[in-house]
């Protein structure tokens, strides 16, 4: 079962990753680091040196329109920034 949902790029997480050589992922909410880690060694070839992850709640979210007040919620998810050795890097896109 794989707990990586996907890769997480974005302006920040881009730039984390060329100063420190990190990674972000969107995980599943029940994915523990050795869990995370394992996943990442064998889908990438890398050598991980150390896991952070952190889980968001979601967010109630409302705006107004033509058709009146739309109320909504964004959805909770888990991240994990992934610390590779010095050396090791992962190209997102690679297959695009």
């Amino acid at each position: 079962m794989g707990y990586i949902i996907k890769p997480l790029v974005t302006e920040k997480m881009t730039k984390i990753t060329e100063k420190q050589n990190k990674f972000g992922f969107i995980v599943r909410p029940e994915a523990n680091k050795i869990q995370i880690k394992e996943e990442v060694e064998a889908l990438y070839n890398v050598k991980v040196v150390g896991i952070s992850t952190c889980v968001y709640a979601g967010k109630n979210k409302s705006r107004y329109t033509k058709a009146g007040l739309i109320k909504g919620r964004t959805n909770a998810f888990k991240k994990a920034v992934v610390t590779l050795r010095e050396g090791d890097t992962i190209d997102f896109y690679s297959n695009i």
